[in-house]
């Protein structure tokens, strides 16, 4: 074994180094001038036959250090460990990337004993955090209320969590520390089902903060030789309280290492989408051609046909019954079938997307009678899903995607998934324990988009799950980009945007614009094309909403108004040309604090997206409802001594300002109304 008593994990500003002491000891963690977790850190922990063991457990021996092969601009650490009163091994992985102060962590337990084992707990990361005063910022997350800050004092325990079955159902799955207010820590898990970040004193002061999988319901038996992982945590460092610096950390790792990539998704394509505007039996084979050339009048490059087009052949049949049923078109619907509609599409010049919830299964589908060995139970009741921990789940729904990708000549598959699995299920017949049922379906679950991508690399994967309820660097490995939340209102997409930017990039985030919301009732959703009142200026704003990140919309389109058309195209131009470079490429600051719903946070919102060079930028300004009728908006990370010209879109306006102007006295906007928007070209 190599020398091993000074071992290195740091990645390029977060020093981060561990001595073999006995077992293993921190030496340091943090910033070169601030340390972040004391030497009493147990770094990870897993809890075996109701014993708990970390770097720190007594009998615990580093037997070797291994760097397995990684990507350019990262290092993987991996340190083999051996508890030797148990038998039990412990592979405890580090990644690094250079250019960050950003380490992702997790291990792999092993029961190299002589008898069964069982396994209760598996934190990622178990770190004791020094004495200061702390701040906990974090968000819950519900369907319609994604994104929702909280923000306290820490003092007693706090556990952030989600027992759905949904990563981000209850909670986000992140997490920032402010220190002193002059630092930050920011923690997330790369996981979609349950899991656990939880924070509690330390007796001499500070706090210890653990995470990873969730131990509710859960447990493993691993016979001798089994092996089981726990999912990764990423944990993140910055100076300042301000949470753009770590933001930009997760967005330029997910963007260089972590997010999967094809032509398609690279080119950010506009979407549209029937959801919204036609609902279920409203959509047919003649609506959505018609809607398929209003959209290539539009400049739309992709059309996806979203729920509705699948079950028994009757107009009455309702979508969430029949999930599950996909081999089978509703011809009363599409009585051509689906691949002439793609074929339409294609032909039109744009590309052709299908909604699926491939792991659901509707109380009227056949599938759970003609199948039942792929049904997901818990205590023998149904769970409404397809186990994925089960090869014969995974091979079903790989075959299921594979022949509707083909069949019907697929572009874009949207994944959806509504409904919690809650602990998940219990059958032991499916390859999985009792106690594991929800960590084998994902587990099963990400082999699955690993064999569709691999089969069909060419195809967006959309990730959805009731909007924005299964968001999470473990998904966003899987899927080209997530969507955000089912309601699409102004303030509601601007507050989740905000809280979604704190993990993901902006290219990876997909929201439509205010939607026509025909037949679904929501209180806020109440956007009307045709409605006389309805002025150039708040279509603007509700256009460019949608267009800080990947870019959508659910109209009737062949109904719109002329001049409603006219303006949607102009903006599509304006995204294609300009705009979608800067979501691909740029790094986002978010120059006002958070919206909120119900006309609460703040009430003008500016977001500046930066080009690496620093040659380019752009800025958009949005002035909610109940905002200060004027504002004063500072730049960043400009050249001081630099002159720059600034063009207005849409207003035929230019001026000239050196960074140090833009910066320290900034741009004042004191005449745009309520529902006004600007967005400014600054080069």
């Amino acid at each position: 074994m190599p020398d091993t008593r000074d071992l290195q994990l740091s990645s390029g500003a977060l020093d981060y180094t561990v001595v073999r002491d006995g077992a293993l000891r921190l030496a340091r963690f943090g910033l070169p001038a601030l340390e972040w977790a004391a030497e009493t850190s147990g770094l990870f922990g897993a809890v075996v036959d109701g014993q708990r063991i970390d770097a720190r457990a007594p009998g615990l021996a580093l037997q070797d250090v291994t760097f397995p092969e990684a990507r350019a601009g990262s290092r993987h650490t991996t340190l083999h460990l051996l508890h030797e009163p148990s038998g039990i091994a412990i592979d405890h992985h580090t990644i690094s990337y250079a250019g960050s102060a950003l380490i992702e962590t997790w291990f792999v337990l092993t029961n190299r004993g002589a008898r069964p084992a069982r396994v209760t707990r598996l934190d990622s990361v178990a770190l004791d955090l020094p004495a200061g005063a702390y701040e906990l910022l974090s968000y819950t997350s519900d369907w319609g209320l994604e994104g929702e800050p909280q923000r306290a004092q820490l003092a007693g325990e706090v556990t952030l969590e989600s027992r759905a079955g949904r990563s981000s159902k209850g909670h986000f799955p992140w997490l920032a520390l402010v220190r002193d207010g002059a630092s930050l820590l920011s923690a997330a898990v790369v996981w979609s089902g349950n899991w656990a970040l939880r924070l509690a004193p330390l007796p001499g002061g500070g706090f210890q903060l653990i995470g990873g999988l969730h131990d509710w319901e859960f447990f493993a038996d691993l016979a001798p030789g089994e092996s089981i992982a726990a999912p990764p945590v990423v944990v993140a460092l910055a100076e300042g309280s301000d949470t753009n610096a770590v933001a930009a950390q997760y967005a330029q790792v997910g963007r260089e290492h972590w997010y999967p990539r094809n032509q398609l998704a690279a080119s950010r394509p506009v979407e549209w989408n029937h959801w919204w505007s036609y609902e279920d039996k409203t959509i047919d084979e003649a609506t959505f051609r018609a809607n398929v050339d209003a959209a290539a009048r539009l400049g739309v490059e992709v059309c996806t046909l979203d729920a509705g087009w699948f079950g028994a052949a009757d107009p009455a049949t309702h979508w969430y019954e029949q999930r599950g049923d996909w081999d089978m078109v509703n011809t009363a619907r599409f009585p051509s079938g689906i691949r002439a509609l793609s074929d339409y599409t294609r032909a039109r010049g744009m590309k052709f997307g299908l909604w699926c919830e491939i792991e659901a299964i509707g109380k009227s589908a056949r599938l759970a009678e003609a199948r039942p060995e792929l049904v997901a139970t818990r205590g023998g009741e149904r769970l409404g899903y397809v186990c994925m921990g089960s090869p014969a789940g995974q091979e079903w729904a790989f075959q299921t995607l594979d022949r509707l990708i083909r069949e019907h000549g697929c572009d874009w598959i949207k994944l959806d998934f509504n409904l919690d699995p809650g602990a998940g299920c219990d059958r032991t017949d499916h390859g999985h324990g009792a106690g594991d049922g929800l960590y084998a379906h994902y587990r099963g679950y990400y082999r699955l988009l690993e064999r569709v991508r691999a089969a069909h690399p060419e195809v967006v994967l959309e990730n959805c799950s009731s909007g924005g309820l299964r968001i999470d660097l473990g998904i966003m490995r899987q899927t080209h980009m997530t969507f955000l939340s089912d309601p699409d209102w102004p303030e509601h997409s601007l507050q989740t945007f905000w809280g979604v930017s704190d993990l993901l990039a902006p290219d990876v985030c997909l929201h439509w614009g205010y939607c026509d919301w025909a037949h679904a009732k929501h209180r806020y959703q109440n956007f009307d094309p045709h409605d006389p009142n309805l002025r150039p200026h708040q279509l603007d704003y509700y256009t460019r909403i949608s267009m800080l990140h990947l870019f959508g919309l659910s109209q009737k389109l062949p109904e719109l108004p002329a001049w409603v058309s006219e303006r949607l195209a102009r903006h599509i131009a304006v995204y294609k040309t300009l705009v979608r470079r800067f979501v691909g490429g740029a790094r986002l600051l978010r120059l006002t604090g958070q919206p909120k719903r119900f006309g609460e946070g703040e009430r003008w919102s500016a977001w500046q997206y930066a080009m690496p060079d620093g040659s380019e930028h752009l800025l958009f300004v949005f002035r909610l409802h109940g905002g200060e009728p004027a504002r004063t908006v500072r730049l960043a990370g400009l050249d001081a001594g630099r002159s720059y010209t600034l063009s207005w879109d849409g207003e035929g306006r230019e001026e000239r300002r050196s960074g140090a102007e833009l910066m320290e006295e900034g741009l004042l906007f004191d005449t745009l109304p309520e529902e006004g928007s600007a967005l400014i070209h600054v080069r």
